[in-house]
């Protein structure tokens, strides 16, 4: 009888297969169940670029907000989106009006960040800036402005998820972006802490304080 014959006569084969187990015991599991503060220390290891969302609220009062929830969405159709904390008070007046600015810093835009960062303070109080084709403040030198409509908004959890349909898109600067890591700016081995900035929160400053 052949090795392949006496294969087949010997009936089945066992085959010992390996089977995947997880290696996070329950206690660890338990310890790293996603708590604000461990969302917002664990989300910050996701380096960002930084961005300002501006608007024109009631009155025509410049309005706006530093956000690092920016992303595109689609090509044909045009859509990049944000999200917005419920408790901001920027983004009703920009919803109110329809458009807003995403203004992309430079690196070098850390008052900018601060400033539209912050809940003190009125944010264009001595700030150059300009209204754009658009109607909606454009700020200066940033490395590019997307213009944008409010195409559609959906609630998820307490925050809003805006996309926008875009209108126009600027080209500002060549500068290196604004790098937001680990509640820092850049990515060097110790870049400077962020100035005048309270704690953010999991997606942003401005998500909250606008």
């Amino acid at each position: 009888m052949s090795d392949q014959e006496h294969a087949n006569s010997a009936g089945p084969v066992e085959v010992n297969l390996m089977t995947a187990q997880s290696l996070t015991t329950p206690e660890t599991l338990e310890s790293a169940a996603p708590t604000p503060l461990r969302m917002r220390r664990a989300m910050g290891a996701f380096a960002t670029g930084v961005t300002v969302v501006t608007g024109m609220g009631v009155g025509g009062e410049p309005v706006g907000f530093a956000c690092q929830s920016f992303a595109s969405v689609s090509l044909e159709p045009p859509l990049v989106l944000f999200c917005a904390d419920h408790k901001g008070r920027s983004w009703p007046a920009i919803r109110d009006s329809g458009r807003f600015c995403v203004n992309v810093l430079a690196e070098d835009q850390a008052d900018l960040c601060a400033r539209f960062g912050s809940s003190r303070g009125r944010k264009y109080d001595g700030l150059d800036w300009d209204l754009s084709h658009w109607g909606t403040p454009s700020l200066r030198d940033v490395l590019m402005r997307v213009h944008a409509e409010v195409y559609d908004v959906h609630a998820a959890g307490d925050h809003d998820v805006v996309i926008g349909r875009v209108l126009g898109l600027e080209t500002v600067t060549e500068e290196r972006p604004m790098l937001f890591f680990r509640g820092r700016f850049g990515i060097e081995a110790e870049p400077p802490a962020v100035p005048s900035l309270e704690v953010p929160g999991p997606w942003g400053w401005g998500d909250y304080w606008g």
